[in-house]
């Protein structure tokens, strides 16, 4: 296949429905992180519960129960970066040995086209999964330095303790946003894959991944318990 044939099997369509997916993605990141002031998102909900965790923090003597609440944190940040290591590793073999998509194709009645194409419509699957790993490994060390923080706040009642323990709160909040970040990373990468079925399946998949990080943000009811409107368990 040729880069004329190529650029003619990638259609306007295929070109639209990368635009709306980029868009999509930075524009949920960006409503998410900030939001409305009137209709608050579940992540600036709980970055005030984080501050109002590490003011607890500060006024206790024991903190073990924080220190270990953080270690999970950071866990959970290590545990996301090498998945997502391990999944870019999958697309790029796959990248590099396009057969079994072909093969596919054809048993379900489909043109294979060229390795060269179903290359290009898995590479933004690489990228997403690229930048994800990239956002839980900042956030893995800024919890390592939230670790730090908390282990320099002083006994409560000394003025400086609460200093410290808002700084810690601050880091603490970067550290989940960058987290957040790398979540949606992974989700827009699963949507991403619909691209391998063509420009329709890229678009469905893109709706389907905001609707369903738009929905949980704003729409869900961990949100309600979190403004005080409801008591239970949901998505």
């Amino acid at each position: 296949m040729t880069w004329p044939s190529l650029m003619a099997a990638l259609t306007l369509w295929d070109g639209a429905g990368l635009a709306v997916m980029l868009a999509a993605w930075a524009l949920t990141g960006w409503l998410i992180e900030h939001p409305p002031a009137g209709r608050p998102s579940v992540s600036a909900l709980m970055a005030q519960v984080q501050r109002n965790w590490m003011a607890a923090m500060a006024a206790r003597d024991v903190r073990i129960f924080d220190a270990q609440i953080n270690t999970s944190l950071r866990a959970g940040a290590g545990f996301y970066a090498s998945t997502c290591l391990i999944a870019v590793g999958g697309v790029l073999a796959l990248i590099g040995n396009t057969d079994p998509l072909e093969m596919i194709a054809s048993e379900i009645g489909t043109d294979p086209g060229h390795a060269l194409l179903w290359q290009i419509r898995l590479a933004p699957v690489a990228l997403f999964l690229g930048h994800g790993f990239l956002k839980f490994v900042w956030s893995h060390r800024l919890f390592g330095y939230v670790s730090a923080m908390m282990g320099s706040v002083t006994d409560p009642g000394d003025p400086e303790a609460l200093v410290r323990a808002g700084q810690a709160a601050g880091l603490n909040i970067r550290a989940t946003v960058h987290f957040n970040a790398g979540l949606r990373s992974m989700f827009f990468a699963l949507g991403a894959l619909g691209w391998v079925v063509g420009p329709a399946g890229l678009l469905a998949g893109t709706l389907a991944v905001t609707w369903l990080l738009w929905a949980r943000e704003f729409w869900s009811q961990p949100r309600d318990i979190l403004l005080g409107r409801q008591n239970g368990a949901g998505s």
